[in-house]
């Protein structure tokens, strides 16, 4: 079969071909430009630890050297601390006080988008499964029943074959206008502007928000500047600009560094190194289609927001997570047309979410007045709403859950509750594998294999030959073999929320397809084949139909 065909070599683009070639699905990768990215450290993502997690085990490389994890972070109004979070420890309050420890409470990854692309191309070199072409550029598609025909023009020219294509290519991407799909929203939703520098600041470590500062008190967003840390004591610092397109001039933002630098220092104003400057525009625009046919859309391709302090970067990632087993489930065994098309009803529902939670806030935190002047308490609520972005939490920053998803299966009889709901994300919970080892739950996902995880207290002190043949792991072990899709049995200690014996199954992507009573086959046979789109036989009279239409 031919391979997949992904057109642009961004974080989105190397991931999608990481986790391809990770369940033995060949890869070509269309790069525009001469395979390597310009150091930019005015140019930086941050991501929570879930996307994190997913680069980590899909590069084989740790992020963390090369970012930067914060150790807390600051909200300040005037003058005033409104909250502090310290990472893996505790959170205080707006009052000053301190709330109890917070048991997981994980510190960002902050990087420069050139070094975690950097870091995505090492972990390519030498892998057989994956090609990169570079100085290609994507002008014509041709699609089939069978395949899809690309052509690249550049020194290196040339028709590509392949199974399906997936546009990773940026807001401006070819794949969508060649597949003449509509991209509406509004441009210039916010202006930052943006610069790194090399300083020592009263806060080391930890990341800043300070809004209205007593320096930049006027104007019609009263002000607002971030402190973001990355290695080496090097700064990334974003100052909101008002509305309009005024031109950010050199001497306007030296004297921003200069007011910034004096306003947070205790003394004279401390010495620094200018290394990059940059001006961030924020766009929220929504892909009305994801897929067409065998061409789906990606990352910023499929969608921008970023406003508030919400991390786009990380929702193209999840597109790639989401994307890559379906499409490895396809090129194994065959189109399965309601496992490919839940890819554009889950993340775009996800996405849409986020941005209609982006476009409420919005007003009430830069409006200036309004509800703030005559509501008591609403500027804190605003605080914590900004703050939720920045941190990746609340409906304005947290992962998407699939609920709603069409694959999600009907009623079981035998499910029951866990604290995670169906088609949410998984707790990363220690687990035994099959072979003995113990490994965490996420370093099973991405595989091509859908996990049953049971719970069993005291077996972590058991040696496999004993728990592996005892009570009811033969009847799990059987049940999971019997399963219309290659699955992996892991044990683990606890879950939270979860009774002992309980069985719960997970996609490869990490989101919790239900949680069971026990060991039930036939409830556990009727949630993945759900999870997979249906009967098998099902979907291939589902394929015949669609092909006979074409």
């Amino acid at each position: 079969m031919d391979p997949v065909i992904i057109v642009g070599a961004g974080p989105v683009g190397l991931t999608l071909a990481l986790a391809l070639a990770r369940q033995e699905v060949p890869c070509v990768v269309l790069d525009e430009g001469p395979g390597k990215d310009e150091p930019r450290l005015a140019r930086t993502v941050v991501l929570r630890e879930d996307t994190t997690a997913l680069i980590e085990r899909l590069s084989g490389l740790p992020l963390g050297a090369a970012g930067a994890r914060w150790a807390g972070w600051r909200s300040m109004r005037r003058k005033q601390v409104m909250r502090e979070v310290t990472f893996g420890d505790a959170a205080e309050g707006s009052e000053g006080g301190t709330t109890p420890s917070v048991p997981h409470n994980p510190a960002p990854l902050h990087i420069a988008q050139h070094v975690l692309t950097g870091a995505l191309r090492t972990a390519l070199v030498g892998e057989p499964l994956v090609k990169v072409a570079v100085d290609s550029r994507l002008d014509a598609i041709e699609q089939e029943t069978s395949g899809v025909t690309v052509h690249t023009r550049g020194p290196k020219g040339t028709w590509w074959r392949g199974s399906y294509v997936i546009g990773c290519d940026g807001p401006r991407s070819t794949v969508r206008k060649l597949m003449d799909i509509r991209f509406p929203g509004r441009t210039a939703v916010e202006r930052h502007a943006v610069a790194a520098l090399r300083v020592e600041l009263p806060w080391e470590g930890r990341a800043l928000l300070h809004r209205m500062p007593p320096w930049r008190a006027s104007g019609p967003s009263g002000g607002e500047v971030t402190g973001r840390p990355l290695p080496d004591g090097v700064w990334r610092l974003d100052w909101l600009l008002p509305p309009g397109k005024d031109l950010i001039t050199p001497e306007l933002l030296v004297g921003h560094i200069s007011e910034t630098l004096t306003g947070w220092s205790d003394g004279p104003t401390p010495s620094y190194e200018l290394l990059d400057t940059g001006v961030h525009t924020v766009h929220h625009r929504l892909a009305r289609r994801w897929r067409v046919g065998r061409v789906f859309l990606a990352g910023d391709a499929a969608h921008c927001l970023g406003t508030l302090g919400t991390h786009g970067l990380d929702e193209g990632l999840r597109d790639a997570d989401n994307l890559a087993w379906k499409l490895a489930s396809a090129w194994h065994h065959g189109p399965h047309e309601a496992l490919l098309d839940s890819y554009q009803t889950e993340r775009r529902a996800v996405v849409a979410g986020r941005l209609r939670a982006a476009d409420q806030a919005l007003p009430l935190l830069r409006g200036g007045g309004g509800l703030r002047a005559v509501v008591p308490g609403s500027t804190r609520g605003h605080d914590a709403l900004l703050m939720d972005g920045h941190l990746g939490q609340g409906s304005i920053g947290a992962p998407g859950s699939y609920a709603d998803s069409p694959l999600a299966p009907g009623q079981l009889e035998g499910e029951v509750p866990v604290d995670t709901p169906r088609g949410a994300p998984v707790v990363d919970v220690r687990v035994t594998a099959e072979d003995g080892s113990f490994v965490q739950l996420r370093d099973r996902l991405g595989r091509g294999a859908l996990l049953v995880l049971l719970i069993a207290p005291g077996t972590g002190v058991w040696e496999r030959k004993h728990w592996a043949t005892a009570g009811i792991m033969p009847r799990l072990a059987a049940a999971v073999t019997a399963l219309p899709y290659p699955a992996e049995l892991l044990v683990s200690e606890s879950y939270p929320g979860a009774a002992a014996h309980s069985v719960l199954l997970i996609r490869p992507d990490g989101h919790l397809v239900t949680a069971l009573s026990g060991v039930r086959p036939a409830d556990l046979y009727t949630a993945a084949e759900a999870a997979l789109g249906g009967p098998v036989k099902a979907a291939a009279e589902e394929a015949n139909a669609t092909a006979g239409s074409r």
